[in-house]
Protein backbone atom coordinates (compact mmCIF):
# COMPACT_ATOMS: atom_id res chain seq x y z
CA UNK A 1 0.00 0.00 0.00
CA UNK A 2 1.32 3.18 -0.65
CA UNK A 3 1.43 5.89 1.59
CA UNK A 4 0.64 9.70 0.55
CA UNK A 5 0.84 12.79 2.65
CA UNK A 6 -1.05 15.79 0.76
CA UNK A 7 -0.43 18.94 2.48
CA UNK A 8 -2.90 21.41 2.88
CA UNK A 9 -5.38 19.15 2.25
CA UNK A 10 -8.41 21.34 4.63
CA UNK A 11 -7.50 24.21 1.94
CA UNK A 12 -9.24 25.29 -0.83
CA UNK A 13 -7.42 23.17 -4.12
CA UNK A 14 -6.09 20.45 -1.51
CA UNK A 15 -9.49 19.29 -0.27
CA UNK A 16 -10.48 18.39 -3.80
CA UNK A 17 -7.22 16.84 -4.11
CA UNK A 18 -7.63 14.67 -1.31
CA UNK A 19 -11.26 13.46 -2.18
CA UNK A 20 -9.96 12.19 -5.45
CA UNK A 21 -6.98 10.26 -4.78
CA UNK A 22 -9.27 8.97 -1.45
CA UNK A 23 -11.66 8.08 -3.43
CA UNK A 24 -10.12 6.85 -6.73
CA UNK A 25 -7.43 4.92 -4.79
CA UNK A 26 -8.26 2.90 -2.50
CA UNK A 27 -5.21 1.17 -2.00
CA UNK A 28 -3.41 4.10 -1.11
CA UNK A 29 -3.48 5.73 2.29
CA UNK A 30 -3.82 9.32 2.34
CA UNK A 31 -2.32 11.17 4.83
CA UNK A 32 -4.35 15.11 4.89
CA UNK A 33 -1.48 17.25 6.79
CA UNK A 34 -2.84 20.44 7.42
CA UNK A 35 -2.09 23.73 10.36
CA UNK A 36 -6.33 24.33 9.60
CA UNK A 37 -5.53 28.59 9.53
CA UNK A 38 -8.14 30.44 8.86
CA UNK A 39 -8.17 28.97 5.43
CA UNK A 40 -8.11 25.42 6.70
CA UNK A 41 -11.80 23.64 7.18
CA UNK A 42 -12.60 19.68 8.23
CA UNK A 43 -15.83 20.39 6.83
CA UNK A 44 -14.24 20.92 3.27
CA UNK A 45 -13.74 17.14 3.64
CA UNK A 46 -16.09 16.16 5.80
CA UNK A 47 -17.69 13.80 3.38
CA UNK A 48 -14.53 11.47 3.48
CA UNK A 49 -13.42 11.64 7.00
CA UNK A 50 -14.67 8.19 7.91
CA UNK A 51 -12.83 6.42 4.70
CA UNK A 52 -10.73 3.37 5.89
CA UNK A 53 -7.95 4.83 3.51
CA UNK A 54 -7.85 8.29 5.19
CA UNK A 55 -6.04 9.88 7.80
CA UNK A 56 -6.08 13.17 9.40
CA UNK A 57 -2.81 14.91 11.01
CA UNK A 58 -3.06 18.22 12.33
CA UNK A 59 -0.08 19.93 11.88
CA UNK A 60 2.11 22.93 11.09
CA UNK A 61 5.01 22.30 8.22
CA UNK A 62 6.90 25.03 10.19
CA UNK A 63 8.12 22.52 12.57
CA UNK A 64 10.72 21.14 11.64
CA UNK A 65 11.26 18.44 14.47
CA UNK A 66 6.98 17.63 14.03
CA UNK A 67 7.55 17.30 10.06
CA UNK A 68 11.01 15.03 10.68
CA UNK A 69 8.96 12.70 12.92
CA UNK A 70 6.01 12.31 10.78
CA UNK A 71 7.79 11.51 8.18
CA UNK A 72 10.14 8.96 9.99
CA UNK A 73 6.87 7.59 11.88
CA UNK A 74 4.86 6.90 8.53
CA UNK A 75 7.59 6.37 5.65
CA UNK A 76 5.76 8.14 3.25
CA UNK A 77 6.01 6.68 -0.48
CA UNK A 78 5.04 10.00 -2.19
CA UNK A 79 4.11 13.92 -1.38
CA UNK A 80 1.54 16.24 -2.89
CA UNK A 81 2.85 19.52 -1.30
CA UNK A 82 -0.22 21.98 -1.42
CA UNK A 83 0.07 23.71 1.62
CA UNK A 84 0.76 27.69 1.22
CA UNK A 85 -0.02 30.81 2.30
CA UNK A 86 -1.87 32.29 -0.73
CA UNK A 87 -3.21 35.67 -0.67
CA UNK A 88 -1.59 38.36 -1.79
CA UNK A 89 -2.95 40.92 -0.47
CA UNK A 90 -2.67 39.58 2.88
CA UNK A 91 1.53 38.80 1.36
CA UNK A 92 1.77 42.91 1.13
CA UNK A 93 0.62 43.37 5.09
CA UNK A 94 2.82 40.41 6.64
CA UNK A 95 5.06 39.43 4.10
CA UNK A 96 7.52 37.20 6.92
CA UNK A 97 4.68 35.05 7.40
CA UNK A 98 4.73 33.52 4.00
CA UNK A 99 8.29 33.36 3.84
CA UNK A 100 8.15 30.70 7.36
CA UNK A 101 4.99 28.74 5.22
CA UNK A 102 5.91 29.02 1.79
CA UNK A 103 10.00 29.11 2.01
CA UNK A 104 11.00 27.36 5.54
CA UNK A 105 7.94 24.81 5.70
CA UNK A 106 9.27 23.57 1.78
CA UNK A 107 12.46 22.95 3.13
CA UNK A 108 11.21 21.32 6.36
CA UNK A 109 9.51 18.84 3.33
CA UNK A 110 12.13 18.24 1.24
CA UNK A 111 14.61 18.09 4.34
CA UNK A 112 12.40 15.08 5.68
CA UNK A 113 11.84 13.57 2.29
CA UNK A 114 15.19 13.24 1.51
CA UNK A 115 16.28 11.74 5.36
CA UNK A 116 13.80 9.07 4.96
CA UNK A 117 14.05 7.84 1.28
CA UNK A 118 18.17 8.99 1.54
CA UNK A 119 19.55 7.09 -2.37
CA UNK A 120 16.58 5.19 -2.72
CA UNK A 121 14.17 6.83 -4.88
CA UNK A 122 12.76 4.27 -6.52
CA UNK A 123 9.26 4.76 -6.39
CA UNK A 124 9.57 8.16 -4.81
CA UNK A 125 7.89 11.28 -5.70
CA UNK A 126 8.02 15.08 -4.36
CA UNK A 127 5.07 17.09 -6.33
CA UNK A 128 5.12 20.80 -5.50
CA UNK A 129 1.90 22.85 -6.48
CA UNK A 130 2.96 26.58 -7.28
CA UNK A 131 1.30 29.45 -9.37
CA UNK A 132 1.53 31.47 -12.46
CA UNK A 133 2.40 34.36 -10.45
CA UNK A 134 5.95 33.19 -10.12
CA UNK A 135 6.32 34.04 -13.79
CA UNK A 136 5.79 37.99 -13.05
CA UNK A 137 3.15 39.81 -15.52
CA UNK A 138 2.36 39.84 -19.29
CA UNK A 139 1.61 42.40 -21.58
CA UNK A 140 -1.47 42.49 -23.78
CA UNK A 141 -0.02 39.34 -25.67
CA UNK A 142 1.88 36.46 -24.64
CA UNK A 143 1.72 33.58 -23.12
CA UNK A 144 3.37 31.97 -19.61
CA UNK A 145 5.44 28.50 -20.62
CA UNK A 146 7.22 26.50 -18.59
CA UNK A 147 10.77 28.06 -19.88
CA UNK A 148 9.41 31.73 -18.86
CA UNK A 149 11.90 33.35 -16.88
CA UNK A 150 10.66 34.23 -13.23
CA UNK A 151 10.04 37.83 -12.41
CA UNK A 152 7.61 37.93 -9.54
CA UNK A 153 6.21 40.93 -8.00
CA UNK A 154 4.41 40.56 -4.52
CA UNK A 155 6.01 38.75 -1.37
CA UNK A 156 3.40 35.96 -1.97
CA UNK A 157 4.72 35.67 -5.33
CA UNK A 158 8.23 35.55 -4.53
CA UNK A 159 7.70 33.17 -1.23
CA UNK A 160 6.36 30.60 -4.02
CA UNK A 161 9.34 31.51 -6.64
CA UNK A 162 11.77 31.00 -3.99
CA UNK A 163 10.12 27.29 -2.83
CA UNK A 164 10.28 26.08 -6.65
CA UNK A 165 13.93 26.70 -6.80
CA UNK A 166 14.70 24.96 -3.84
CA UNK A 167 12.85 22.00 -4.98
CA UNK A 168 14.79 22.17 -8.61
CA UNK A 169 17.96 22.46 -6.30
CA UNK A 170 17.32 19.30 -4.20
CA UNK A 171 16.66 17.54 -7.23
CA UNK A 172 20.12 18.44 -9.09
CA UNK A 173 22.01 18.29 -6.12
CA UNK A 174 20.44 15.36 -4.04
CA UNK A 175 18.73 13.53 -7.17
CA UNK A 176 15.48 14.20 -5.25
CA UNK A 177 12.21 12.83 -7.84
CA UNK A 178 10.25 15.95 -8.35
CA UNK A 179 7.91 17.26 -10.35
CA UNK A 180 6.26 21.06 -10.14
CA UNK A 181 3.15 22.38 -11.40
CA UNK A 182 2.19 26.28 -11.78
CA UNK A 183 -1.03 27.23 -11.73
CA UNK A 184 -3.49 29.91 -12.75
CA UNK A 185 -6.66 30.93 -11.21
CA UNK A 186 -8.57 28.31 -9.47
CA UNK A 187 -12.45 28.88 -8.70
CA UNK A 188 -15.05 26.61 -7.66
CA UNK A 189 -16.59 24.88 -4.14
CA UNK A 190 -15.21 25.44 -1.19
CA UNK A 191 -13.48 28.34 -1.92
CA UNK A 192 -12.47 30.79 1.01
CA UNK A 193 -13.80 34.23 0.23
CA UNK A 194 -10.81 36.45 -0.08
CA UNK A 195 -10.26 35.77 -3.27
CA UNK A 196 -12.37 37.10 -6.20
CA UNK A 197 -14.82 35.29 -6.96
CA UNK A 198 -16.35 33.66 -3.73
CA UNK A 199 -15.90 37.09 -2.05
CA UNK A 200 -18.38 38.74 -4.72
CA UNK A 201 -20.88 35.96 -4.45
CA UNK A 202 -21.00 36.43 -0.64
CA UNK A 203 -21.41 40.18 -1.36
CA UNK A 204 -23.70 39.86 -4.06
CA UNK A 205 -25.75 37.49 -1.45
CA UNK A 206 -25.80 39.95 1.12
CA UNK A 207 -25.80 43.19 -0.97
CA UNK A 208 -22.67 44.58 0.33
CA UNK A 209 -20.19 46.33 -1.84
CA UNK A 210 -18.47 44.57 -5.15
CA UNK A 211 -15.01 46.01 -4.75
CA UNK A 212 -12.79 46.05 -7.84
CA UNK A 213 -9.16 47.07 -7.46
CA UNK A 214 -7.75 50.08 -10.05
CA UNK A 215 -9.54 50.61 -13.43
CA UNK A 216 -10.58 46.71 -13.39
CA UNK A 217 -9.12 45.63 -15.81
CA UNK A 218 -6.18 43.26 -14.59
CA UNK A 219 -6.86 40.24 -16.51
CA UNK A 220 -6.55 36.33 -15.28
CA UNK A 221 -6.64 32.42 -16.85
CA UNK A 222 -9.31 30.94 -14.49
CA UNK A 223 -9.27 27.14 -13.82
CA UNK A 224 -12.15 24.85 -12.37
CA UNK A 225 -10.30 23.74 -9.36
CA UNK A 226 -12.20 19.93 -10.06
CA UNK A 227 -9.95 20.24 -13.55
CA UNK A 228 -6.92 21.49 -11.50
CA UNK A 229 -7.44 18.57 -9.36
CA UNK A 230 -7.43 15.60 -12.05
CA UNK A 231 -4.22 17.65 -13.25
CA UNK A 232 -2.75 17.17 -10.69
CA UNK A 233 -3.58 13.43 -10.09
CA UNK A 234 -2.14 12.70 -13.68
CA UNK A 235 1.23 14.78 -13.09
CA UNK A 236 1.42 12.78 -9.99
CA UNK A 237 1.06 9.51 -11.60
CA UNK A 238 2.32 10.03 -14.74
CA UNK A 239 4.49 12.92 -15.50
CA UNK A 240 8.14 13.08 -16.07
CA UNK A 241 10.90 13.66 -12.76
CA UNK A 242 12.30 16.52 -12.66
CA UNK A 243 9.95 18.59 -15.09
CA UNK A 244 7.62 21.48 -14.88
CA UNK A 245 4.16 21.41 -16.62
CA UNK A 246 1.92 24.58 -16.21
CA UNK A 247 -1.85 24.37 -15.94
CA UNK A 248 -4.16 26.83 -17.10
CA UNK A 249 -8.20 26.83 -18.20
CA UNK A 250 -7.47 28.79 -21.69
CA UNK A 251 -9.80 31.28 -20.10
CA UNK A 252 -8.90 34.94 -19.80
CA UNK A 253 -10.86 37.14 -18.25
CA UNK A 254 -10.67 41.14 -17.24
CA UNK A 255 -11.81 41.44 -13.69
CA UNK A 256 -14.15 44.21 -14.28
CA UNK A 257 -15.85 42.01 -16.90
CA UNK A 258 -15.80 38.73 -14.74
CA UNK A 259 -17.48 40.60 -11.69
CA UNK A 260 -20.53 42.04 -14.23
CA UNK A 261 -20.68 38.47 -15.68
CA UNK A 262 -21.42 37.25 -12.34
CA UNK A 263 -23.45 40.29 -11.54
CA UNK A 264 -26.03 38.67 -14.52
CA UNK A 265 -25.81 35.18 -13.01
CA UNK A 266 -26.11 36.25 -9.51
CA UNK A 267 -29.09 37.97 -10.15
CA UNK A 268 -30.79 35.64 -12.27
CA UNK A 269 -30.10 32.90 -9.63
CA UNK A 270 -31.38 35.45 -6.95
CA UNK A 271 -34.11 36.54 -8.66
CA UNK A 272 -33.44 39.80 -8.70
CA UNK A 273 -33.84 42.46 -11.43
CA UNK A 274 -31.26 42.48 -13.75
CA UNK A 275 -28.71 44.80 -13.52
CA UNK A 276 -29.33 45.31 -9.70
CA UNK A 277 -26.53 43.71 -8.74
CA UNK A 278 -23.98 45.82 -10.68
CA UNK A 279 -24.78 48.38 -9.06
CA UNK A 280 -22.89 47.18 -6.14
CA UNK A 281 -19.66 47.84 -8.34
CA UNK A 282 -17.15 49.77 -6.29
CA UNK A 283 -13.46 51.10 -7.27
CA UNK A 284 -10.80 51.06 -4.57
CA UNK A 285 -7.72 51.82 -4.41
CA UNK A 286 -5.23 49.64 -6.64
CA UNK A 287 -2.70 47.36 -4.28
CA UNK A 288 1.15 47.91 -4.50
CA UNK A 289 2.70 45.86 -7.18
CA UNK A 290 -0.25 44.34 -9.00
CA UNK A 291 0.19 42.31 -12.02
CA UNK A 292 -1.55 43.41 -15.17
CA UNK A 293 -1.86 40.02 -16.58
CA UNK A 294 -1.57 36.45 -16.52
CA UNK A 295 -2.11 33.49 -19.21
CA UNK A 296 -1.00 30.26 -18.93
CA UNK A 297 -0.08 27.84 -22.12
CA UNK A 298 -1.10 24.61 -20.60
CA UNK A 299 0.07 22.72 -24.71
CA UNK A 300 2.82 20.76 -22.68
CA UNK A 301 0.82 19.07 -20.14
CA UNK A 302 -1.92 18.80 -23.30
CA UNK A 303 0.15 17.21 -25.14
CA UNK A 304 2.21 15.00 -22.83
CA UNK A 305 -0.27 13.44 -20.40
CA UNK A 306 -3.87 14.47 -22.76
CA UNK A 307 -5.02 16.96 -19.86
CA UNK A 308 -7.58 19.82 -21.04
CA UNK A 309 -10.45 21.60 -19.08
CA UNK A 310 -13.65 19.24 -18.73
CA UNK A 311 -16.03 22.44 -18.03
CA UNK A 312 -16.08 25.71 -20.02
CA UNK A 313 -16.21 29.10 -17.68
CA UNK A 314 -19.84 29.57 -17.97
CA UNK A 315 -19.91 26.38 -16.63
CA UNK A 316 -18.13 26.26 -13.77
CA UNK A 317 -19.55 29.65 -12.65
CA UNK A 318 -22.21 27.92 -12.96
CA UNK A 319 -21.42 24.95 -10.75
CA UNK A 320 -19.61 27.24 -8.54
CA UNK A 321 -22.65 29.89 -8.00
CA UNK A 322 -25.19 26.72 -7.16
CA UNK A 323 -22.74 25.06 -4.55
CA UNK A 324 -22.27 28.34 -2.88
CA UNK A 325 -26.28 29.19 -2.63
CA UNK A 326 -26.62 25.57 -1.63
CA UNK A 327 -24.20 26.21 1.35
CA UNK A 328 -25.13 29.19 2.68
CA UNK A 329 -24.21 27.60 5.86
CA UNK A 330 -20.63 26.77 5.39
CA UNK A 331 -20.08 30.19 4.03
CA UNK A 332 -21.84 31.86 7.06
CA UNK A 333 -19.26 30.16 9.04
CA UNK A 334 -16.14 30.80 7.41
CA UNK A 335 -17.00 34.67 6.98
CA UNK A 336 -17.45 35.50 11.01
CA UNK A 337 -15.36 36.48 13.74
CA UNK A 338 -11.62 37.13 11.92
CA UNK A 339 -12.91 37.54 8.54
CA UNK A 340 -14.86 40.14 9.42
CA UNK A 341 -12.33 41.94 10.88
CA UNK A 342 -9.87 41.29 7.75
CA UNK A 343 -12.49 42.31 5.15
CA UNK A 344 -12.84 45.82 7.07
CA UNK A 345 -9.55 46.57 7.48
CA UNK A 346 -8.62 45.38 3.76
CA UNK A 347 -11.62 46.93 1.77
CA UNK A 348 -12.88 49.80 4.34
Amino acid sequence: MKRILITGGAGFIGSHVVRRFVAKYPDYQIFNLDALTYAGNLENISDIEKAPNYTFVKGDIVDADFINHLFQKYQFDGVLHLAAESHVDRSITDPLSFVKTNVIGTMNLLNAAKAIWKDNFEGKRFYHISTDEVYGSLGTTGLFTETTPYDPNSPYSASKASSDHFVRAYGETYGLPYVITNCSNNYGPNHFPEKLIPLFINNIINNKPLPVYGDGKYTRDWLFVIDHAIAIDLVFHEGRNHETYNIGGFNEWQNIELVKLLCQKMDAKLGRVAGESEKLISYVKDRPGHDLRYAIDASKINSELGWKPSVTFEEGLELTIDWFLSNEAWLQSVTSGEYAKYYQKQYQ
